[in-house]
């Protein structure tokens, strides 16, 4: 498998990769994932596709901010692998580039959420290194603008 890694950093780029974050978001609309990434790119936020040939197999958003308990640190976002490309590496390739990238950024930690059920998800955090530090709180106002 001959695979590539780019940093997406436009939004054109970004919508291009809409059936990839589908993995994960089946339900995003293209109008939806457009005006979501209007807001974030400002903010800092990019993508990270693993591609083979012309088709991306694996994705990542990240971020990076400063918190006053950690400093400034590095988020994933959104990490997804083609269900069909899994257990060949793929999102370990994405972990290896997050974190060359923080440290290029001179972040001290990286972090992520996972959905509490998403066992295999947590599974692959604990073997890259990863563990649970607090709780991601959330009180949902509205679940009709939720994606998922």
């Amino acid at each position: 498998m001959n695979l590539q890694i780019l940093e997406l950093t436009t939004i054109p780029e970004m919508l291009l990769q809409i059936e990839t974050m589908r993995f994960l978001y089946p339900n995003l609309s293209l109008e939806k994932y457009e005006a979501y990434l209007s807001e974030m790119v400002p903010r800092n936020y990019i993508q990270i596709g693993v591609f083979e040939g012309e088709t991306c197999v694996g994705i990542t958003g990240c971020w990076s901010a400063t918190k006053l308990w950690t400093g400034k640190y590095l988020e994933i976002d959104n990490f997804v692998v083609n269900p069909n490309q899994r257990s060949k590496g793929i999102g370990k390739l994405l972990t290896d580039y997050i974190e060359q990238k923080a440290i290029g950024l001179n972040c001290s930690s990286i972090v992520l959420d996972a959905f509490t059920g998403n066992f295999p998800a947590h599974r692959f955090y604990y073997n890259q290194g990863y563990g649970p530090k607090g709780f991601h709180f959330v009180k949902i106002l509205d679940e009709k603008k939720l994606t998922v």
